[in-house]
């Protein structure tokens, strides 16, 4: 096991994280224009709506998280952990595990009671982690494209 650090993205992360953004895109089959990367690396540094977090190894960016904080009705609000992704090599290392309790700490720090987020139900790598983090409580999403 290597030395694991996160931190949250800055200027000096963005040919790297695009690399591993494009890597997340792909996995889960979804085209991104170049402009869209772009506006989504501005509005992560920016930080005010969405926030962003690499992992490194041995001093090496392997993972990123992007996730987002927002109202919800029966408690002080969520944090929704919508993007996860590690580079392959990198992957059975514990990055995923320190991205995760890294979202989870600075959802506590905020004082929100939920962290949450969605996989693909075919994810099995991904579930195995999953189902020793957090609990799958059996819902079903839906998706209604507006556009």
């Amino acid at each position: 096991m290597g030395v694991i650090e996160v931190r949250p993205l800055g200027p000096q992360d963005r040919a790297r994280w695009e690399t591993l953004a494009r890597g997340y895109k792909k996995f889960y089959e979804t085209v991104e224009s170049d402009e869209s990367y772009e506006r989504t690396w501005q509005r992560l540094l920016k930080g005010d709506e969405l926030h962003g977090f690499a992992a490194l190894l041995n001093g090496k960016v392997v993972g990123i998280a992007h996730f987002l904080f927002h109202a919800a009705v029966w408690t002080d609000g969520s944090c929704y952990l919508q993007d996860l992704y590690v580079d392959e090599a990198a992957r059975g290392e514990g990055v995923a595990r320190a991205l995760i309790g890294r979202v989870a700490q600075v959802a506590r720090d905020r004082g929100v009671p939920r962290l949450y987020w969605q996989t693909k139900q075919d994810n099995a790598t991904a579930r195995t982690l999953y189902d020793k983090v957090a609990r799958f409580r059996g819902f079903v999403v839906y998706d209604l494209p507006l556009s």
